[in-house]
C-alpha cells in the first residue's frame, strides 16, 4: 500500500509563511501526496507551483465554520477559481446543536453547488470533539444529504482530533461507498494505519513526511502489519 495516495499534506497555521508553502508543495510533489491542503489565501501559491501534478486543497470558513453562508460559497468559488480542485469546509455546528438541520444542510449544499459546477470535490468538517455520540451520527447524515463527498473529523484547531472510534461510526453510517477523511494529531505510521484500518480513505497530516518515510521503513523491512485499529482505541 502506498500511504502517501492517503494523504492530504497539511499546512494551516495562521502563521504559515509562503517560502514555508512552497516547501510543502516541494514535499508533495517528491512524496505523492494525495493533494496539498492550506488556506484559500495560498491556492494560487501552490497552482503556480504545482500545476496539475498535485490536487490543491482549499479549506473555507476555516477554522470555525461560524460565518455566514454566502461568505463560504464565496471563498470556495474564488478558491476554486485559482485552481483548487478539493474544497475542506468546516459546517456551522451552531446550527446543528440547536437542531436547526435544514439550515445547517443548507450551509454544506452552497458549498457543495459551486464546487460541483466546476468538478471540486468537497469534504466537510463535522469537528467531532465538540458533538455528542448522537450528534456526529446527524452531522453525517447532513454532510451526505447535502451532497457532499467527503465527512471530515476534525480541523485539528479545536479540543481533539481524529479517533479510531469515530472513523469506524463515521464509516458506519456513510457506508462503504461515500469518502472518510481522518484528521487532527496524526503524528505517525501507526496513528495513520490505523485510521485507514478504521475506514479513513482520507488523512490529513502535517507529518506526511514522517509518516511516508516510516512506511518507507516498514516496507523495506518485511515486518508485518498488526492491527494498528486496536492500539488507539
Amino acid at each position: 500500500m502506498n500511504i502517501a495516495k492517503y494523504i492530504d499534506h497539511t499546512l494551516l497555521k495562521p502563521e504559515a509563511t509562503p517560502e514555508q508553502i512552497r516547501k510543502l508543495c516541494d514535499e508533495a510533489l517528491q512524496y505523492g501526496f494525495a493533494s496539498v491542503c492550506v488556506n484559500s489565501e495560498f491556492t494560487f501559491t501552490c497552482i503556480d507551483q504545482l500545476g496539475s501534478m498535485i490536487p490543491v486543497c482549499s479549506v473555507v470558513g476555516f477554522p470555525l465554520g461560524a460565518m455566514e453562508t454566502k461568505a463560504k460559497w464565496y471563498e470556495a468559488g474564488e478558491a476554486i477559481k485559482h485552481g483548487a480542485k478539493e474544497i475542506d469546509m468546516v459546517m456551522q455546528i451552531g446550527l446543528l446543536k440547536a437542531g436547526l438541520f435544514s439550515d445547517a444542510r443548507k450551509d454544506i449544499a452552497s458549498v457543495v453547488d459551486i464546487a460541483h459546477k466546476y468538478g471540486a470535490i468537497v469534504k466537510v468538517i463535522i469537528e467531532t470533539a465538540l458533538l455528542t455520540h448522537e450528534e456526529k451520527i446527524k452531522s453525517c447524515e447532513l454532510v451526505v444529504k447535502a451532497g457532499a463527498d467527503f465527512v471530515k473529523t476534525s480541523t485539528g484547531f479545536s479540543s481533539g482530533g481524529a479517533t479510531v472510534e469515530d472513523v469506524k461510526l463515521m464509516r458506519k453510517v456513510v457506508g462503504p461507498d461515500f469518502g472518510v477523511k481522518a484528521s487532527g494529531g496524526i503524528k505517525d505510521y501507526h496513528a495513520a494505519m490505523a485510521m485507514i484500518e478504521a475506514g479513513a480513505n482520507r488523512l490529513g497530516c502535517s507529518a506526511g513526511v514522517a509518516i511516508a518515510e516510516e512506511a518507507a521503513k516498514q516496507c523495506s523491512s518485511g515486518a508485518e502489519t498488526p492491527p494498528y485499529s486496536k492500539l488507539f482505541r
